[in-house]
């Protein structure tokens, strides 16, 4: 999925960032963003208060729309470099293309793990016969410096590929990418990560393990759901910081949550657009390559229309930006 702002915000979101080391509880909202022609969005990463847990950088939550006499979800085709994309469905079917050759259908609950490295561009649409509802999350994980020029890749796996987690107290935890309680999912990771997809019962009440040097955030995705004691609505996030070792989750009515964590990401990134690099000249040379039709980022053969333009550069200087503990 793709920024399709044609002005992106270069302000510094929040300032001078720290990751929490202490259990927090920070509620961040979300902002409405259009998405190609008929998708609205909750974006959530990047915040005016928080840019990043761990290496998560971009969340958005959609849904669940009723597109029944509609053509759904519509995203041209856009470059990516620096970065993976994950795509995740409660509702719904996307048909995923990309300039390395994929051509998937991703249906609820199956990982749709896109790497860009050096640089992909992929497009995003709902099947001309598609279900009613659509519902999901697309999701941005920033790759560190030592992977982040690696060769474009997609992965597509299944619901029964991914591990899930034994029902604890009316929960059903479904592993997405990363490590938990002894499980791995089978998406490449290129730093200490987890992602969850967590399903609560009605009157479920239960605890997760987590890791103590990961900072966490919950996005609740349907129902109502406490977490650690505190109730969130769908397409609101809460920022849990670092220190914790498990995870109070709770829901009287039944509910789902997605868990999302990793070791703090220190280093320092321009994320611009559809790019992340690690200087302003970096960001502008990709921009430069995608206007230019350079084969840095292939073409994605199948989709029919134009792809997207890249917006114009700002006028103020791209900074590289970081966090500190």
């Amino acid at each position: 999925m793709s920024n399709l702002d044609q002005a992106p915000a270069v302000t510094v979101r929040g300032g001078l960032q720290r990751v929490s080391a202490a259990p927090v509880h920070e509620v961040l909202t979300a902002r409405t963003v259009q998405l190609g022609e008929n998708t609205q969005v909750r974006r959530l990463l990047p915040n005016i208060r928080r840019r990043m847990v761990g290496a998560w950088c971009f969340v958005d939550h959609y849904g669940p729309d009723d597109i029944a006499d509609g053509s759904g979800m519509q995203v041209a085709p856009h470059p990516h470099t620096g970065l993976q994309t994950l795509s995740w469905l409660h509702e719904g079917e996307v048909l995923h293309r990309d300039s390395v050759g994929s051509v998937a259908t991703i249906r609820p609950y199956e990982l749709g793990l896109m790497t860009a490295g050096h640089g992909i561009a992929h497009s995003e649409q709902s099947p001309v016969e598609h279900p009613r509802l659509l519902h999901g999350a697309q999701l941005w994980i920033a790759l560190p410096n030592a992977a982040r020029e690696t060769a474009p890749a997609f992965q597509h796996h299944t619901a029964d590929e991914l591990p899930l987690a034994s029902t604890m107290g009316g929960l059903s935890a479904r592993l997405m990418i990363g490590r938990f309680d002894g499980a791995v999912s089978p998406g490449t990771a290129h730093s200490p990560l987890v992602g969850l997809d967590v399903e609560l019962r009605a009157g479920a009440i239960g605890a997760l393990p987590l890791v103590a040097d990961f900072e966490y955030a919950a996005l609740a995705m349907s129902g109502g759901v406490e977490v650690d004691g505190v109730p969130i609505e769908p397409g609101t996030m809460l920022y849990l910081g670092c220190g914790r070792r498990e995870l109070m989750l709770r829901s009287d009515a039944g509910g789902s949550v997605m868990i999302l964590g990793g070791e703090p990401f220190e280093e320092e990134i321009v994320m611009w657009w559809n790019f992340i690099g690690r200087t302003a000249e970096e960001v502008a040379a990709y921009r430069e390559a995608w206007q230019a039709a350079d084969r840095r980022f292939g073409e994605v053969v199948g989709y029919e229309g134009d792809r997207l333009a890249a917006p114009p550069l700002p006028e103020v200087p791209l900074k590289p930006r970081g966090r500190v503990r």
